[in-house]
């Protein structure tokens, strides 16, 4: 991409979707650390870990992702780290089941690999 050229919407999105998870990540951690209980610790510092990895890495790689592979990936990898960090939060907020962490969890596995792919597709 040129220097000095506009980011198109969805790569826009998906850096302040980044930005978004690493705040929440940071929020998430500091919150496992000093609101909880040992029992959720554990889970909340992972959905917290996730979040903010995968926000720093949507923050960064997508103002470079201008192939539909490389912007594919990085909405999987936003979608996995909503569902895998969501669903532990949502767990232990609201008690709800964790059902969607596995699904998540698929999705930012796939999503590292369309990444990989379109990496060496360019």
């Amino acid at each position: 991409m040129k220097t000095g050229h506009r980011p198109r919407f969805p790569q826009r999105a998906l850096a302040a979707c980044g930005g978004l998870f690493a705040a929440g990540g940071v929020a998430l951690s500091a919150y496992a650390a000093h609101g909880v209980e040992a029992a959720a610790r554990a889970n909340l510092q992972t959905a917290a870990l996730f979040a903010l990895l995968h926000g720093i890495a949507l923050a960064s790689l997508a103002r470079s992702a201008a192939r539909r592979t490389g912007l594919l990936a990085l909405a999987t990898l936003a979608l996995g780290a909503l569902l895998f960090s969501g669903s532990l939060f949502a767990h232990h907020a609201l008690g709800w089941p964790t059902r969607l962490a596995p699904a998540g969890g698929s999705l930012l596995i796939a999503g590292w690999l369309l990444y990989a792919i379109d990496a060496l597709r360019r």
